[in-house]
Order: C-alpha cells, then sequence, then structure tokens
C-alpha cells in the first residue's frame, strides 16, 4: 500500500468520515460519541466552524481524518487541539501518524503554541503510544471519565505537546 495522500476535506466526503466515525462509535472504547447521534449531528462535529478538516487518502479511498480547531476561544486559543479517526480496514499503514504529523506541523504554520488533548481514553493503547512517539505527554489521567464498552468506566489521559 502507498503512503497516504493528505488533503483538506471537502463536503463530497462526509459521508466516508461519518462512516468511519461510527466504525469507532461502535468499537465503542475510542471515541465518546453515541449511536444515537444522527448522520447530520456528526457531520456538524467534523465540520465545524473555525476548524481544519483534513482527509488521508489510500488507495483514492478515504481512510482517515483530523480536525484541528483552537482548545478555547480568546486567550487560549493559541493552544489547538485535534480529534482523529482512521478506518479500521486502514490501520497499521501509517494512517494515523500521517494526520498526526500533519495536524503537528499544521498547527506550528499556524501559530498554535502547544496542541493539548482532553480525551485520549487510557486503554486505547495504539493512540496513546503514537502520541507519546510524536511528543506529547500525559499531564494527567482522570480516572473513570470514559465509559468503555467493554472495560467498564476508565480513564482518558489529557496530552499535552508544547509546539
Amino acid at each position: 500500500m502507498a503512503e497516504p495522500e493528505l488533503r483538506p476535506a471537502t463536503p463530497a466526503d462526509a459521508a466516508a468520515i461519518v462512516a468511519i466515525t461510527r466504525e469507532l462509535i461502535a468499537d465503542g472504547g475510542v471515541y465518546p460519541h453515541t449511536a444515537e447521534m444522527t448522520d447530520d449531528e456528526l457531520v456538524g462535529y467534523w465540520f465545524a466552524p473555525k476548524g481544519q478538516l483534513v482527509v488521508a487518502l489510500l488507495d483514492g479511498r478515504i481512510a482517515g481524518v483530523y480536525l484541528m480547531k483552537p482548545q478555547w476561544m480568546g486567550r487560549g486559543s493559541h493552544v489547538a487541539t485535534a480529534s482523529y479517526a482512521v478506518a479500521s480496514a486502514a490501520r497499521g499503514h501509517g494512517v494515523g501518524e500521517a494526520l498526526g504529523r500533519h495536524s503537528i506541523a499544521e498547527a506550528r504554520r499556524l501559530g498554535y503554541r502547544a496542541m493539548q488533548f482532553n480525551l485520549v481514553v487510557e486503554t486505547n493503547t495504539a493512540a496513546v503510544k503514537l502520541w507519546q512517539k510524536l511528543g506529547f505527554r500525559i499531564l494527567a489521567t482522570l480516572p473513570g471519565v470514559f465509559r468503555h464498552d467493554v472495560h467498564g468506566h476508565v480513564g482518558a489521559h489529557v496530552m499535552f505537546l508544547e509546539l
């Protein structure tokens, strides 16, 4: 398989992004969204105002996505946050790392001073390992804040990267 190609998302990508999100929701262990959310609500989440939405393509098909935006408004707007989703069929092919590296470079280019993730589920070891590989550190673990479908209430990390 080739390297992922990254490009800005367009409205035409919405169905593929929702499909990937639905996979993660069904997994029950990585995303806070629930099956009750409508497709329109999921599109509204991903295509948020003031956000930068990027898709990764493998062999011409959307394999992943990230949304980066300011963590807070006003005095905290110099800190970015981001959400990432990778299709199950694309895992292990460098899509998550490509999205992560791209978002970090874009955050720097856009003048953010740091990136902060508020809810990295501690049992999602692949994500934790990837973010640590890319320089993020765990600042805190919030106990029991995520309702995991298999493990019950588990902790979530707050992860941080100074840019």
